[in-house]
């Protein structure tokens, strides 16, 4: 079974750092972009980062200089490096990856996580 686990979210001060990762377990057969969603309460769930298999980056403007996004693609990891963290920068933060599960099928489906809370208080 095919699986992504976030880890490493918890209570921060705002001016401060954290990291988030995420594993990818299961039969996987390849790995295309992935990225890191985050959604605030009463708020609609947003890219934050993404990051292609050749790592390529791309972030939302809010994040841009504090957040760095990163894979290790032998071990189907990936990061979210936070720094100079804002207490807007508080939600649910999801990762997502395009995957391809199947050996012999060249299809690649998207896979969420089931998220880690990030807080920063003021």
């Amino acid at each position: 079974q095919v699986q992504l686990r976030e880890s490493g979210g918890g209570l921060v001060q705002a001016g401060g750092s954290l990291r988030v990762s995420c594993a990818a377990s299961g039969p996987i057969f390849g790995i295309r972009r992935m990225g890191w969603y985050r959604q605030a309460p009463g708020k609609q769930r947003e890219l934050v980062a993404q990051i292609t298999s050749v790592g390529s980056t791309d972030y939302v403007d809010s994040v841009k200089g504090r957040f760095t996004i990163s894979r290790d693609n032998d071990k189907n990891m990936l990061y979210l490096q936070m720094s100079s963290l804002k207490p807007e920068d508080t939600g649910v933060y999801y990762c997502n990856a395009e995957m391809k599960t199947r050996l012999y099928s060249g299809s690649y489906s998207p896979f969420w996580g089931q998220g880690t809370q990030v807080t920063v208080s003021s």
